[in-house]
């Protein structure tokens, strides 16, 4: 039996990537969420918790890393960054791993992963799709959120690979303005991908 296709999906903030993968998840792609698995790790019992509290102790409150805590830990500490990525990288890899075990038998995996490229993670994938929208489109989902300033989008922004180069680098782009145009340009990429893949 062959192993599962896996598809990496990723885009900058604000792009639609989240309700992209949910539209996977709706065909019955199974779809492993790099966010939600650091969620995990970061919860009470995480196994991030105890090392992340031996490298930053004021970043755990009650037993769960507290992430506002840790983003000003992160911002004191030359280095910090590196050191937390350190820490987190390998977990997060253990967990995608288990989960593409755990779905051996899928013909197509989506691993949603925000910082792809940044982390490398490209290099595991048989194709990426990036998700893109225009900037200021981009801008307005981000800020009606009401999560965030403009600055501090404007600096998550900063810290990603810019859009352009995302789409250079990827297989497969989908353009995320409209929910009925991505829901039928995702179903027919799992289309395609199956038929070369079978």
């Amino acid at each position: 039996m062959t192993r599962p296709f896996l598809l990496g999906l990723t885009g900058s903030i604000g792009m639609g990537k989240s309700t992209t993968a949910q539209m996977f998840a709706d065909e019955g792609i199974p779809v492993w969420d790099a966010d939600a698995t650091v969620h995990a790790l970061y919860a009470r019992g995480g196994a991030a918790v105890a090392p992340i509290a031996a490298a930053f102790p004021e970043a755990v409150l009650d037993g769960a890393v507290d992430r506002s805590r840790l983003r000003t830990a992160l911002a004191a500490q030359e280095g910090a960054l590196a050191r937390l990525e350190s820490i987190v990288h390998p977990l997060t890899t253990a967990a995608r791993q288990a989960f593409i075990a755990a779905h051996a038998d899928a013909d197509l995996i989506l691993l949603d992963i925000p910082l792809l490229y940044e982390t490398g993670a490209d290099a595991e994938c048989d194709a990426v799709l990036v998700v893109t929208a225009a900037p200021e489109v981009q801008r307005d989902r981000v800020l009606a959120r009401g999560t965030m300033t403009g600055e501090q989008f404007d600096l998550i922004l900063s810290r990603q690979m810019p859009d352009a180069r995302k789409r250079t680098l990827a297989h497969h782009v989908i353009e995320t303005h409209s929910l009925d145009e991505t829901r039928a340009a995702v179903r027919d990429l799992i289309r395609t991908i199956r038929s070369r893949h079978a």
